[in-house]
């Protein structure tokens, strides 16, 4: 049973390690970002699925705070039905690139 525990471990602390090692890489972004650019690049859009509300422009953000946004929508906790469809097929890699991308802009 100790072993158990010990392989548990071991297997989480491995995952946690290859977690840190993602890092965002604005260039490689630019082939990751057209679904994005679609909403989130023009000024005052409003999408209307499944609801009408105002889509942000998250270029300036900081890329904590996007690939916070992007995993909590890729898991569930955030519910728009867009958003999770796409995030779902990001990588933890796509995430740090796009994040990385739009916290460069202004």
């Amino acid at each position: 049973m100790k072993k158990i525990f010990a392989l548990l471990a071991l297997a989480g602390i491995a995952n946690l390690a290859a977690a840190a090692d993602v890092v965002g890489n604005a260039d490689a972004a630019k082939n990751k970002v057209a679904m994005c650019i679609g909403c989130h690049g023009i000024p005052g859009y409003k999408a209307t699925f499944p609801e009408v509300y105002q889509v942000p422009m998250i270029g300036g953000q900081s890329a904590k705070y996007i690939e916070s946004a992007l995993n909590q929508y890729k898991k569930g906790d955030r519910k728009n039905p867009s958003m999770r469809g796409i995030a779902a097929g990001l990588s933890d890699q796509d995430i740090a690139d796009v994040a990385a991308y739009y916290a460069q802009q202004k």
